[in-house]
């Protein structure tokens, strides 16, 4: 299930707050398939997990890319990557041995380590729009901890959407870039790949890799 029903997995854990692909799995089996009840079924599992850390910003300029693709530039500096979409299958189903599989997707993520530079830069690096606020070391909200009290925080308003329903979210997506009469905005570009995640611990007082997540940047 992990593998075959990716997509699945990764919205239950991504609503469900536990980046841990191997318990979304299990507890999409749990729930017969049922991604909601899935959800509910890791979030209720978080509540007993202990809280050891808050990990540092996560930087995407490093990321290993999956896919990479823009709206505006067809040449793209970098060039595109479509990455793995079942949209670009000629047939039905296409069938790889185990061993075979294995060793092309090995050479597919050695080919994708080194770094591609952004096309577009966050407003606040190129100076227009308002400048983007420096992390300033407090221990962000905890909405799985706390209730929200509105107004919310950053912090706050950031983890209502990773936890807020796909479709929701999608259509608020739609809303806001048709929202502007006959101008039609399109994504520079949209980048998908795995970053490093790192702590600082007490007794050390620098960073330490502790792993990587799969990320999206736009």
């Amino acid at each position: 299930m992990e593998q075959q029903l990716n997509l699945a997995v990764d919205r239950v854990m991504t609503e469900g707050g536990i980046a841990d692909r191997e318990l979304a799995a299990l507890a999409l089996k749990q729930a017969s398939g049922d991604n909601v009840e899935a959800i509910f079924l890791l979030r209720a599992y978080r509540t007993t997990l202990a809280k050891l850390a808050v990990s540092e910003p996560l930087d995407t300029t490093g990321m290993r890319l999956e896919r990479r693709i823009s709206a505006v530039y067809k040449d793209i500096p970098g060039g595109q990557l479509l990455g793995p979409n079942l949209r670009l299958h000629p047939s039905p189903a296409r069938f790889y041995p185990a061993g075979k599989r294995r060793s092309a997707d090995a050479d597919h993520r050695r080919q994708r380590t080194t770094a591609v530079a952004a096309r577009f830069q966050p407003a606040g690096a190129s100076g227009a729009g308002e400048v983007l606020k420096r992390d300033s070391g407090a221990q962000p909200d905890d909405i799985t901890r706390t209730p929200p009290v509105y107004p919310c925080s950053r912090s706050s308003r950031l983890q209502q959407l990773m936890r807020g329903d796909e479709g929701y979210l999608l259509a608020l997506a739609y809303s806001t870039q048709r929202g502007y009469g006959r101008n039609h905005p399109f994504a520079g570009e949209i980048r998908s790949g795995y970053i490093d995640v790192s702590i600082v611990p007490e007794e050390l007082g620098f960073a330490v890799n502790v792993g990587e997540l799969l990320d999206d940047r736009v």
